[in-house]
């Protein structure tokens, strides 16, 4: 029979209290456990869980820290928090439930009422999913229209370039696929599908001469092109819009690089946000393995192998096994897609 418990990452410096909430909680949960804020965000990173208890007075990154980075992140926002501690201040709490935690149990830990938080905040979230899911049936006319649209305001870029619009296509099919695989929900997943087709909106800005020029690019000019991501936040712009927020967020941030070379703020390793790691990698592949003017298309196996070569420098080492495993999906976008002469 298939083992249906959710897993539960519980988070504490004390090595006691984490046993003492894995012995309440392992007969019915699957347990995971981290000795610090830093060991957390690697688990989660790796293994996704449906709810995380969370100590606050933690040695370097305490609890408030930790779970404003996953609330900040897309991929993460959506688990459920609950912060385990002695602090019992009113003022505690409100700093608490500011960072992005639904709840608060005090220590020492009273048994039954850690069984009861936790089934209740996971049956909400449940619920909550249920709720979306609905929502997302009821509205599936209106966004099949909306990626439609914006599809087509990202080949707006791509006409100006020597791509396809297809690549657009492609490459959000692939930011789709992988964002699931990296934990994000469904209803998540198809907000990336839907930005991902912006990411190079900012090439509207930039000199066709730099665009279309057939050889290598000076200096300077590779440092105009390079502009395009701010040009495509700035067009973009600060808006309440979830769908546009992430989309200057991508296109903010698909030129940044794993090892901090990247562009154009040096980002470097989980400070670049989760959406720009994926973008790099899905918009790099498809690049890759298309044909255009002035390459020839590279085979599967070569892209990928380049991309597992760069695993650690230019893209996310965990993103990239990730992609790897979902190989079989990509390449059946890569087909449904595929450019009409290729």
């Amino acid at each position: 029979m298939p083992d249906n418990k959710q897993r539960i990452l519980v988070v504490d410096d004390i090595a006691d209290n984490i046993d003492l909430l894995v012995e309440i909680l392992k007969p019915d949960y699957h347990i995971q456990a981290a000795k610090s804020g830093e060991m957390a965000l690697r688990i989660v990173n790796k293994t996704m869980p449906d709810l995380i208890l969370l100590d606050i007075m933690m040695p370097g990154m305490d609890g408030y820290e930790v779970c404003r980075r996953l609330k900040e992140d897309l991929t993460t926002r959506h688990i459920p928090v609950i912060f385990v501690s002695a602090k019992m201040t009113v003022e505690d709490e409100l700093q608490g439930f500011d960072a992005g935690a639904v709840d608060y149990i005090t220590k020492p830990v009273s048994p039954p009422l850690v069984k009861a938080r936790v089934r209740t905040h996971l049956a909400l979230h449940d619920q909550n999913r249920e709720l979306n899911r609905k929502v997302r049936e009821q509205t599936e006319k209106l966004r099949s229209t909306r990626l439609q649209i914006i599809q087509r305001l990202g080949r707006a870029a791509e006409y100006k370039d020597n791509e396809t619009g297809l690549h657009v296509i492609r490459m959000s099919h692939y930011c789709h696929i992988l964002g699931l695989a990296a934990g994000m929900d469904e209803e998540e997943a198809e907000l990336l599908l839907n930005a991902a087709p912006m990411h190079d909106i900012g090439k509207i800005g930039i000199p066709d001469s730099i665009l279309r020029k057939p050889g290598k690019l000076t200096e300077d000019e590779m440092a105009e092109m390079k502009k395009h991501c701010e040009i495509g936040a700035e067009i973009l712009g600060d808006d309440e819009s979830d769908l546009l927020d992430l989309a200057r967020i991508v296109a903010l941030t698909h030129h940044e690089r794993w090892d901090g070379a990247g562009y154009p703020a040096g980002l470097s390793g989980e400070n670049i946000p989760r959406v720009g790691r994926i973008v790099a990698i899905a918009d790099v592949f498809d690049a890759l393995t298309s044909e255009r003017p002035y390459k020839q298309a590279w085979t599967v196996g070569d892209a990928l192998g380049l991309i597992k070569q760069e695993a650690g420098t230019h893209f996310d080492p965990e993103l990239v096994k990730l992609f790897e495993q979902s190989l079989p999906q990509i390449l059946e976008v890569k087909d449904r897609y595929a450019d009409p002469d290729a």
